[in-house]
């Protein structure tokens, strides 16, 4: 997607964008450097230079970041009256090694991206104005998938305890901490003996506060499991301190991604998108949410087009008659690969989604195997989808 035809612009500028500090080089049409230095990432700064240099003529930025670090220099240039441009940054390497030279350096970097500015146009992106949802939701996704992270650090520390004092309260307790019932217990009972002197009775008293269907069964299985250890490991005072106050940070982290989720789903379900991509089976909040943020405002040519931008198309490897085959691609976005994975996971339910997975289970494929397959079959429903602006609908059955 050309930004414009070069033939309006005097003078471009590229930006090499940093945390602390970018390098801007500015080029006339006819290659001459106008500026080459760096500079803070500070507004004034940014604006001063743009303000300097809108003397030759229209300008056009390009950045090789146009989120993130890059925000700002794009904020700044749009409120000065230039035009905005992104230059990918495999095009860039790309284009880099038709330049002399092997240097990675900020200057070289910043002048490869307005030598392509000015004179391969075809190679930039246009960066739209960005969308209010779109921006809160890709902070709020964001921030989630780090609290994911912390939650499953404590989990398994949690299980990593729990295996060294008594490994079989671990197989009672462990698969269940995703249950908050089992984290608060923790919080007050956190070792054997604890449990043990609590009794049955306060434990599943205790249990009852969050699962009330699943308190008996936890008791059962935590008595049983402390029927079959009578020794103290060595460590388990030590983990009495840590146990509660790991516990305390699961739940703490938990109840800050359910309140993340509920920020996130006011956005969703205030994007116009929202009701297109939750009717498909297997797309939840979290899922459209992370839909939205990696794949709106991109110009995908064909759904293989948005395949391959996600990772899922297969590879073909061919040279000669000693390579031949395909390959899962090592490549693509891994956000949306990710959240088209769990998506095609979550849709096991739905029987046509069920039965393509058991197809390509019997045809000898392993689970992620499968659930890839899936998910590039769904793809291409979800670019149709897209595309037209239209509800999922099931493929109907085909007559004999």
């Amino acid at each position: 997607m050309v930004i414009l035809d070069q033939q309006d612009i005097d003078v471009f500028i590229g930006l090499d964008v940093g945390k602390s500090g970018h390098h801007a080089v500015a080029l006339d049409r006819d290659g001459r450097k106008l500026f080459d230095k760096a500079l803070p990432n500070d507004e004034a700064r940014l604006r001063d230079i743009l303000t300097g240099l809108s003397a030759h003529g229209s300008i056009l930025l390009v950045v090789d970041q146009p989120a993130t670090i890059g925000a700002l220099p794009v904020a700044v240039a749009r409120s000065a009256g230039a035009v905005v441009g992104y230059l990918p940054g495999l095009a860039m390497r790309r284009i880099a090694d038709l330049h002399p030279g092997q240097a990675k350096t900020d200057a070289r970097d910043a002048f490869i991206i307005a030598d392509a500015a000015r004179t391969m146009p075809h190679t930039l992106r246009t960066i739209a104005l960005d969308d209010e949802t779109l921006a809160e939701l890709g902070v709020l996704c964001g921030f989630d998938d780090d609290l994911a992270g912390q939650v499953t650090a404590a989990s398994n520390r949690i299980r990593g305890l729990l295996t060294q004092i008594h490994p079989a309260l671990e197989r009672a307790l462990g698969p269940h901490l995703d249950h908050p019932a089992v984290a608060d217990l923790l919080t007050r009972y956190p070792t054997p003996a604890a449990l043990k002197s609590a009794g049955r009775g306060h434990v599943r008293a205790r249990l009852k506060k969050h699962a009330p269907r699943a308190a008996e069964r936890l008791t059962e299985a935590i008595f049983t499991a402390l029927s079959e250890q009578s020794v103290v490991v060595v460590g388990t005072n030590a983990a009495a301190i840590v146990l509660p106050k790991l516990a305390e940070q699961l739940l703490s982290l938990r109840h800050q991604r359910d309140a993340i989720a509920a920020q996130v789903e006011t956005l969703v379900e205030a994007h116009p998108l929202h009701k297109v991509l939750t009717s498909m089976p297997g797309i939840g909040v979290r899922t459209c949410a992370r839909i939205l943020t990696e794949v709106t405002g991109k110009h995908f040519a064909s759904a293989a087009h948005l395949a391959s931008y996600a990772g899922i198309a297969p590879v073909t490897r061919r040279s000669g008659t000693s390579i031949r085959g395909e390959h899962p691609s090592q490549r693509g976005n891994k956000k949306l690969k990710r959240a088209l994975f769990l998506s095609a996971f979550a849709a096991l339910h739905h029987p046509p989604s069920r039965a393509y997975y058991d197809r390509k289970r019997a045809e000898g494929k392993r689970h992620n195997q499968a659930l890839i397959a899936l998910a590039r079959r769904r793809s291409d429903t979800l670019s149709a989808m897209l595309s037209d602006g239209t509800l999922y609908q099931p493929r109907l059955p085909s007559t004999p």
